[in-house]
């Protein structure tokens, strides 16, 4: 049982935030955790009436390694969760979801074009224990699952690093580039060139990365590269699709973060290696017309890294993670205790 409600605001889930190396191990475990050991249903979302804006509803249960889940709900007569085999303790499960919406028009105004709200219950009884600002945590989630795919995927002895969209998400990535590319040459593009110049500023400063650039195209910052991560805004229809194999070297890795705004679906079909965060969603976004002409992935991060599946020794890897609100709740689980340890945030009434 926990000890009450406690509110996290965005400064206290950035001081609680775990180190890069933990960031790292916490994003494997949910994407191995997706493959066996998790609930969570594809992003339930409506889109608010700005062009390219969207709201997320993102619930996740995970289970310790091994366990049956007892089923999707108490009440629920024609359940599809996984059936139960014997009583677990449910000691060790986490249980929350994201509330997340984007709303790509919000920098004009000055505001974050993200916010997000994290909510986290006690498993055995449902008793909600902790809100937590999700901005960060989004940002820093993300990032760490491109992480996971750089450890695992980059090309042998990558060193050079294209960031295609300098927002939030692009800049989540620089701690992660630096840590497993040390002296990493970077470049950045992002179509308002102050924005660019402002991240290569912060690249340049990121222990790790040795140098940084801004590109005048998206084509220039990945010539070159071993690993390129796109993150471009959902609002730029007009550049959907546009990255193929002539801007890519021959073995490189591209981390897809902004669904299929950038990478246009031949890279995925002439990939040696395709894979996504998690199938059901990928494959419910290709449904509704996200991903258009893209095939099914190979495999998901999470059975690549259990499969311990090599990185094929010639041609081009492509990871396309969409978020998982699982990743959501295994960061903020961490972020939590690391704040209640650290007498961090508010105590609410229930």
């Amino acid at each position: 049982m926990s000890d009450g409600l406690r509110y996290l605001s965005a400064s206290d889930v950035t001081a609680a935030m775990p180190p890069v190396a933990e960031r790292l191990a916490l994003a494997e475990r949910t994407m191995t955790a997706l493959v066996a050991d998790a609930e969570l249903p594809p992003k339930i979302g409506v889109h608010p009436r700005p062009e390219g804006s969207f709201a997320h509803a993102m619930p996740a249960l995970l289970r310790p390694a091994g366990a049956r889940a007892a089923g999707t709900g108490a009440t629920d007569p024609v359940s599809t969760g996984p059936a139960s085999t014997a009583p677990a303790s449910t000691a060790d499960d986490l249980l929350g979801i994201k509330w997340v919406t984007g709303f790509g028009e919000n920098q004009a105004r000055g505001l974050p074009s993200i916010h997000a709200l994290v909510i986290v219950n006690d498993a055995a009884t449902g008793v909600p224990t902790a809100i937590l600002d999700g901005g960060s945590i989004t940002a820093q989630r993300t990032a760490a699952v491109s992480g996971v795919a750089i450890e695992r995927f980059a090309p042998s002895g990558a060193h050079r690093a294209a960031i295609i969209g300098a927002g939030v998400q692009g800049r989540s990535h620089l701690e992660v580039v630096g840590h497993l590319l040390p002296g990493a040459d970077l470049s950045v593009y992002d179509r308002h060139p102050e924005r660019a110049a402002a991240l290569a500023e912060a690249a340049r400063a990121t222990p790790g990365i040795a140098n940084a650039e801004v590109a005048s195209s998206a084509r220039q910052a990945t010539a070159g590269a071993d690993v390129v991560i796109t993150a471009a805004s959902f609002t730029t229809p007009d550049r959907r699709g546009t990255l193929t194999a002539e801007w890519l070297t021959p073995d490189a890795l591209v981390v897809a973060v902004d669904y299929a705004t950038m990478v246009a679906a031949s890279v995925a079909r002439d990939a040696a290696l395709f894979l996504t965060d998690e199938r059901g969603q990928f494959l419910a976004n290709r449904d509704a017309g996200q991903f258009d002409g893209y095939p099914d992935p190979g495999a998901t991060l999470g059975e690549a890294i259990l499969a311990r599946t090599p990185r094929p020794p010639n041609g081009r890897v492509l990871v396309s993670h969409l978020g998982v609100g699982l990743a959501d709740i295994v960061f903020a689980e961490a972020i939590v205790r690391r704040a209640r340890a650290a007498g961090l945030g508010t105590s609410l009434d229930h």
